[in-house]
C-alpha cells in the first residue's frame, strides 16, 4: 500500500513493545485518523506478522535483531550478523520514511524501533517515544534525547519531556472487575472450586521455571487443605516436565493449564497473581486491582523488572519475593501471611488500582497528536 501516512509505529518483536503500540494505533483510529494512514514498521523476527495480521494496519517488516550482552566468541559472531541486519533495516527505514512523508513516528522501543526512530530523527519527523518499563532500555535511552515527547508508565521514568499515559492495556482487562458474585463466576469457567481464595500463578508464555519449580513444590506442601486453591499457567517451555512430576493427591488444590488467553477471567478469579514483573504483567495488575507477589527475572537489562516491581510495592499493592528467595517454603510463607488476611488483601488490590491506567491508550494517542507536525488535515480534536 503507498501513499503518505499520518503515523508510523515503530518497534515491536514482542508482546510487551507491540501490545501498548496496537491499543495506541486503535485509540488514534477512534480518534478519527483513517486506518490506512497509520502503519506498523516492526521486525520480521519475532510475531509482529502474526498479531497484526487482520487488523487493516499497514505493515513494514525490517530485518535485524537484538544484540546480545555477552563477550563469548559465538555470541560477538551472532551479534555482528545482527549489526549487519540492522543497517540494511537502517537504509531500508530511511527510504519508507522519506516516501511515507508521516507527521510522526512512535517508537514503542525495542530493537525493532531503532531503524524507523533513526530516519526520522535524520529526516526531522517528530519522534514520540512509548516506554513501558520503569527503567528505559537502551534503545529508548538512545532517542530519547531527540523524542519530542516521552509517554511513559509511571512517574519518575528518568527519560526527558516525559508525560505519564501510563502502559496500555487490552480492553478487556480494563474491564475486569472483581466482586464476590464475579470471582465465583470467573472461578467456575476455570474449573476451579468458587469458595475457595486463589491464587493464579504465570511466568509469561514460556513460563517461569523458578517459580514453577517452587509452585510444585507449594502445591504439595498445601496438598491436605481445603482452603486454597492454584491457578498455575505453567507456559508452553515447561509443561511436559511439570506433568511429570506432578505430585498425585493434591486434593483438588491445582489447576494447571500450559498457557491462558482468558487473562481478564484469570485476573477476576485471583485473589492473589504470583508472577514475574514485565511491564505490561505490571500495568495489568494495577488496571485490574489485583494484590501481587512479583518475582522479577534476575538478569533483566536495566533490572528492569525490579524496577517495575518496586512501583507496586512502594504503593502498596504487591510484595516483591527475590529470585534467589523463590522456594516452596519462602513463597509459602508469604502467601500464608496475605491470604490470612483478607482485608488487607482488599486493601492492596485497591492500592494497585489507585496507580493503574485505563485510559493509558488514549492519553498516549493524545500525546502522539499534539507532537504531530501539521499535514494530512487539521489534528482532531476532542
Amino acid at each position: 500500500m503507498t501513499g503518505r501516512r499520518y503515523a508510523l509505529l515503530a518497534g515491536g518483536g514482542t508482546a510487551g513493545h507491540l501490545q501498548p503500540a496496537i491499543a495506541i494505533a486503535e485509540a488514534l483510529v477512534d480518534r478519527g485518523h483513517d486506518r490506512a494512514t497509520i502503519e506498523f514498521v516492526g521486525s520480521r523476527r519475532g510475531q509482529d506478522r502474526v498479531s497484526l495480521e487482520g487488523r487493516g494496519f499497514p505493515v513494514t517488516l525490517l530485518p535485524g535483531r537484538g544484540i546480545a550482552r555477552s563477550l563469548r566468541p559465538a555470541v560477538l559472531l551472532r551479534n555482528l550478523g545482527a549489526v549487519l541486519g540492522l543497517v540494511a533495516a537502517g537504509i531500508q527505514a530511511l527510504g519508507l520514511v522519506a516516501r511515507r512523508r508521516p507527521r510522526v513516528v512512535v517508537s514503542v522501543g525495542g530493537y525493532a524501533s531503532l531503524a524507523a526512530s533513526a530516519a526520522a530523527v535524520l529526516l526531522g519527523v517528530p519522534l514520540v517515544l512509548v516506554n513501558v518499563d520503569a527503567v528505559p532500555g537502551a534503545a529508548n535511552r538512545l532517542l530519547g534525547r531527540f523524542a519530542r515527547a516521552c509517554a511513559v508508565g509511571w512517574d519518575d521514568t528518568p527519560l526527558p519531556r516525559a508525560v505519564v499515559t501510563g502502559t496500555p492495556v487490552r480492553p478487556a482487562i480494563a474491564a475486569v472487575r472483581r466482586q464476590d458474585e464475579d470471582r465465583r463466576a470467573a472461578r467456575a469457567e476455570l474449573g476451579l472450586p468458587e469458595d475457595r481464595p486463589t491464587v493464579v500463578v504465570f511466568g509469561g508464555s514460556l513460563g517461569a521455571r523458578r517459580i514453577n519449580a517452587a509452585v510444585e513444590g507449594l502445591a504439595a506442601r498445601w496438598a491436605g487443605r481445603h482452603d486454597r486453591s492454584i491457578y498455575h499457567i505453567v507456559g508452553r517451555r515447561d509443561w511436559e516436565a511439570v506433568q511429570a512430576s506432578a505430585a498425585p493427591g493434591e486434593g483438588g488444590v491445582v489447576v494447571r493449564v500450559p498457557y491462558e488467553d482468558r487473562m481478564a477471567t484469570a485476573y477476576t478469579a485471583a485473589d492473589l497473581v504470583v508472577s514475574r514483573a514485565g511491564a505490561m504483567t505490571v500495568a495489568e495488575l494495577s488496571v485490574a486491582g489485583v494484590p501481587a507477589v512479583l518475582v522479577p527475572l534476575p538478569g533483566a537489562p536495566g533490572d528492569h523488572q525490579t524496577a517495575n516491581a518496586r512501583v507496586l510495592e512502594r504503593a502498596g499493592g504487591a510484595v516483591l519475593l527475590p529470585d534467589a528467595e523463590c522456594d516452596a517454603d519462602r513463597l509459602g510463607d508469604v502467601l500464608d501471611g496475605l491470604l490470612d488476611d483478607p482485608a488487607g488483601l482488599e486493601a492492596r488490590g485497591s492500592a494497585s488500582r489507585a496507580v493503574g491506567h485505563p485510559d493509558a491508550a488514549e492519553a498516549g494517542a493524545r500525546v502522539v497528536e499534539v507532537n504531530a507536525r501539521p499535514g494530512l488535515r487539521a489534528a482532531v480534536a476532542r
